[in-house]
């Protein structure tokens, strides 16, 4: 995977979890940072963030098994589920030899990711910041948009998420609010998703949206939003995009949000979230 000069000045790692090999960075000394991101970018969502923060901090962006320079297992050697990506986050982690608790940032998908595994390790969380995600089903009346309903579909989605990589390239366009990326960044985006067999974690991450109680990841989302609780003393910075048509502001003020998450008072982000280190915007 080729990249423009300078757009991820960042040595890879990997962790073997199950006999895969899992990416991510791991730049800086000082607190700990873990960026855990969503569908379909890689950490190359959070370049800036690491760039900025690994000044002072130790900065950790992880690529779930099938994303960025991860491995891509076909489906029969890799179940791309949440359960399993938080086993393998919480795998991560347990080997970086981590003192300090860490400030978790996530994303999208990396929502319920990441929070399985503060929820399972309250004590180990220093700080949360929340980009457009959610950790609990979907809010009473929220429907799935009409692209996630089509890219779920088959044999029509599959084709055109892992046949066109309609959802990567529709994403680095549509979701995108402040002029067009530079196409060197769109390039990269896409770079890690480059063919069918490259694609299967985009499409599983569509597929494993949990609806109703029959879906393979029901009960994982429940148990995750049941732990949310435990959270509820940690600092948050929340930082919604009110233009995502899938993560929309229904999420970051839902009743299911606001009586399980932790409490950060929006007017007063800087003293509420003293230890939440935010200084450039993510994109």
């Amino acid at each position: 995977m080729r990249l423009p000069p300078g757009l991820y000045p960042f040595r890879s790692r990997f962790a073997d979890v199950g006999g895969l090999q899992y990416h991510y960075v791991d730049e800086g000394s000082g607190p700990p940072v873990v960026a855990v991101h969503g569908n379909p970018t890689w950490s190359l969502y959070y370049r800036d963030l690491v760039a900025d923060l690994r000044r002072d901090h130790r900065v950790i962006a992880v690529d779930h098994i099938g994303c960025g320079p991860s491995d891509k297992p076909p489906k029969k050697r890799y179940p791309y589920t949440l359960a399993r990506r938080v086993a393998d986050l919480s795998a991560v982690v347990d080997g970086l030899d981590l003192d300090d608790p860490v400030t978790l940032v996530v994303h999208d998908w990396g929502g319920a990711i990441g929070m399985g595994w503060a929820v399972a390790h309250p004590e180990r969380v220093a700080a949360l910041v929340v980009l457009n995600t959610a950790a609990f089903h979907l809010p009473p009346g929220k429907r799935l948009p009409a692209a996630l309903r089509l890219a779920r579909s088959w044999p029509l989605g599959e084709l055109a998420v892992r046949g066109g990589n309609a959802f990567a390239r529709g994403a680095a366009r549509a979701a995108v609010t402040r002029g067009p990326l530079p196409p060197a960044v769109r390039r990269a985006y896409l770079a890690p998703y480059d063919s069918w067999a490259h694609r299967v974690a985009v499409a599983e991450f569509v597929k494993d949206i949990p609806l109703r109680p029959s879906d393979r990841s029901y009960g994982t989302v429940s148990r995750i939003a049941t732990g949310l609780p435990r959270l509820r003393d940690v600092p948050m910075l929340l930082c919604w995009a009110r233009r995502d048509p899938c993560s929309t502001p229904t999420f970051s003020s839902s009743g299911s949000a606001a009586s399980r998450t932790p409490r950060c008072a929006p007017s007063t982000p800087a003293t509420t979230c003293s230890k939440t280190p935010a200084r450039r915007s993510c994109r």
